[in-house]
């Protein structure tokens, strides 16, 4: 068994690696792109419709460690608990892959692009041989976005994206398991040289039959990306807060940095560390933090 997840291990890794040379645009050294080149906003940097290209990070992390593995989830929503705890590993392997392609390009004459993505985030138990080396959760979060050109000074920043996004998220599993959730997201991203802001606040979609009803008061209201890029270095900050100040919400929300580094050939190493809540959907009201170190392939 432990051979075979090794193969299937080495096999994500070499699929993933696969589709970061041959789909993604790699001529260029991702950490340098800019917001104009990633999102096409300029003439110089417009491609074809129906062309595949990086959105958020592509990585593996063969080791990821938890310092409280969410043994028992449970929803404010009866029916939506486990009854009984499951005995997961504090070490686990994660892997990321994402990519969006463009729909529709000048929408509103020179402005205004139409686009997909998605996003597949899953966290494995290879080395959990009790529960047979499982998958412990996937994460599916598919997007429709709407974004501007803008070419205005904020803060000491250019503005050069606004947008609007539908999003969902799920981890499409059945009861008592299953978790979801619908948002409009408003994004505006601002740069200056090597350094990147995305904000993303957001406004949930109602949901009658609501999984996680406390979701925003322990995830967020909003996401805010921070990247900076020196040399062969990528640094990334990511934050969520629920914007609330009640004290039933402080301390709530996460905190993600990432760093990636080149190494030697086209291997870049990436070390993560995160704390809060929700790093997937079944945690979502779990606290917890969390180490990985692993293979980068594609950045910001």
């Amino acid at each position: 068994m432990i051979k075979t997840s090794i193969a299937l291990l080495t096999g994500i890794l070499y699929l993933q690696n696969t589709i970061a040379q041959k789909v993604y645009d790699t001529n260029e050294p991702t950490s340098a792109r800019s917001i104009s080149h990633r999102w096409e906003l300029d003439s110089s940097t417009k491609r074809k419709t129906f062309t595949i290209t990086s959105y958020r990070p592509v990585y593996i992390t063969g080791g990821r460690w938890s310092s409280n593995p969410n043994e028992r989830p449970f929803s404010e929503t009866p029916g939506y608990t486990l009854p009984f705890r499951v005995d997961y590993n504090n070490y686990e392997a994660k892997f990321q892959l994402s990519f969006k392609t463009k729909l529709a390009q000048g929408i509103f004459g020179k402005t205004g692009d139409l686009w997909i993505a998605y996003t597949q985030k899953s966290h494995w138990q290879v080395y959990n041989s009790k529960l047979s080396r499982s998958f412990r959760e996937t994460n599916y979060e598919p997007e429709v976005m709407l974004n501007f050109a803008t070419n205005f000074n904020l803060l000491g920043l250019k503005t050069r994206m606004l947008g609007v996004v539908f999003n969902h998220q799920s981890n499409g599993r059945t009861l008592p398991l299953s978790r979801s959730w619908n948002r409009v997201i408003f994004v505006a991203g601002l740069e200056k040289k090597n350094f990147i802001i995305y904000l993303r606040p957001w406004i949930r979609i109602p949901d009658e039959d609501d999984e996680n009803p406390e979701i925003v008061n322990y995830i967020g209201r909003y996401e805010m990306n921070m990247i900076y890029n020196w040399k062969k270095l990528q640094l990334a900050l990511t934050n969520s807060h629920p914007l609330t100040f009640k004290s039933s919400n402080i301390g709530r929300g996460r905190l993600q940095f990432d760093a990636v580094y080149s190494l030697l050939w086209n291997m870049k190493g990436h070390f993560q560390y995160s704390v809060g809540y929700g790093e997937t959907m079944i945690d979502y009201n779990h606290n917890q933090t969390t180490l990985g170190l692993g293979i980068s392939l594609i950045e910001w």
